[in-house]
């Protein structure tokens, strides 16, 4: 298993390139199926869940070659609409070919989807929205069973603007005959890139940005090339870690506009936050300043995938601070490890009440999940001593060399193989 060896206690200075966006690549992969040809993706992470779709669209029958950053999806031979539970378990974005497979051959069969344990994850929206669609829906013994004869467009409406919901709907109702209105869906930047992607393939999308899409189905795509834009959790992640080690740190490639939310919580945590058409800069020469309460929401509100991180900046900080997850249940998992190294955390509920110290101490840790991994790396940047973050397949799920990205900065962090 690989771990990451942190020497914590230097500040972080320097620029770094944001990777492209995770969730976005990884349901414009599931939507490349639409089209009976090939799809070219630019500016692709290179990341574990990636690697995995890429799997899943192999097994299907497509061919996927991977260069770099450029990934090159020929689906043109896809012969199979069912995805083994062995590769649906691995990831949660696997749930997204159910839509696109509806679409392309009128069936599709997975199992209940795997990735991250950070609480209840109900794949009944997904069954849902397709179900208005025409679809028929079978969930058995962990298995999700899916068929259309026809697909007709319909009225989608949302009671929680889910991502995956909202994905699942449009990936099926550009294949649907007639006009879709899908009301109540997310509006997150990943959804807007994936409906951009899908109009470039020739899908004709309407309202996009909005609570509101209007689709119209189309009975053929076309080959497109895509270039995936930079992704914001990562980019905050980096910004974040610039906070903790009161440093000052420029990621490039990234739109400011995706960040406000968490922009303004560094603000109020006494950062220097500077932005551009594409870049953000974010330094801190003093000590973080307390949050009275953050409450993490649906975009454009503070992003539940930042939740962990900001639990080491609050810990960090002098003075209490609370954490509210509004989103998902048995996310607090990242608390009981920060304990480990000094933290002041009590889980009150969906609250968490941290008493900042003003520091913390390296130790061994552990990732529980993706987040949590990130958050462990720049507690152990900002600690004092060294720090031993184990289980980092998860941190590998979702950043690309993240060992690498920090050292530009000045960060003493090295991979590694624990044995087990």
């Amino acid at each position: 298993m690989p771990c990451f060896v942190i020497n914590g206690g230097f500040p972080l200075h320097g620029e770094v390139q944001v990777q492209g966006a995770k969730n976005a690549v990884l349901p414009i992969m599931a939507a490349s199926i639409l089209n009976c040809g090939i799809t070219v993706l630019t500016h692709v992470p290179r990341i574990t869940d990636v690697a995995d779709m890429k799997e899943i669209l192999e097994y299907l029958g497509c061919r996927v070659d991977w260069y770099g950053d450029v990934l090159v999806i020929d689906a043109k031979c896809l012969d199979s609409c069912e995805i083994p539970g062995y590769l649906g378990q691995k990831m949660r974005s696997s749930i997204m070919l159910l839509g696109a497979l509806l679409g392309r051959t009128g069936e599709a069969a997975t199992y209940h989807p795997g990735g991250c344990s950070i609480g209840a994850r109900p794949v009944d929206l997904h069954c849902r929205v397709l179900e208005a669609l025409g679809a028929e829906m079978n969930v058995e013994d962990g298995r999700i069973f899916a068929r259309a004869k026809r697909l007709r467009g319909g009225e989608i409406y949302l009671p929680f603007p889910s991502v995956g919901a909202t994905e699942n709907a449009v990936l099926a109702a550009v294949c649907a005959e007639g006009v879709s209105v899908i009301r109540g869906c997310a509006r997150e930047p990943e959804i807007v890139q994936l409906c951009i992607f899908l109009n470039q393939m020739g899908a004709e999308i309407a309202g996009i940005g909005t609570g509101r899409l209007i689709i119209s189905g189309r009975s053929c795509l076309h080959d497109t090339c895509y270039c995936v834009e930079g992704d914001r959790i990562a980019a905050a992640t980096y910004l974040y870690a610039a906070a903790a080690c009161t440093g000052k740190v420029t990621v490039n490639g990234v739109c400011p506009e995706y960040l406000i939310s968490p922009l303004k919580a560094l603000e109020k945590m006494g950062c220097c936050v500077e932005t551009s058409r594409c870049a953000v800069r974010v330094g801190l020469t003093g000590r973080l300043k307390p949050l009275r309460e953050v409450r993490t929401e649906v975009y454009p509100g503070f992003p539940t995938d930042l939740q962990s991180p900001m639990l080491t900046l609050m810990s960090l900080a002098e003075g209490k601070s609370v954490m509210q997850e509004d989103i998902f249940e048995g996310r607090f998992r990242t608390a009981q490890e920060l304990v480990k190294m000094g933290a002041d955390i009590v889980i009150e509920g969906n609250r968490a009440v941290v008493a900042g110290r003003g520091g913390l101490q390296g130790c061994e840790v552990t990732a529980r999940d993706l987040r949590c991994g990130a958050a462990l790396v720049i507690a152990g940047l900002a600690a004092e001593g060294t720090t031993v973050v184990s289980d980092c397949h998860h941190i590998l799920r979702g950043y690309e060399d993240l060992p690498g990205q920090f050292r530009l900065l000045g960060g003493q962090i090295e991979e590694e193989i624990q044995e087990t």
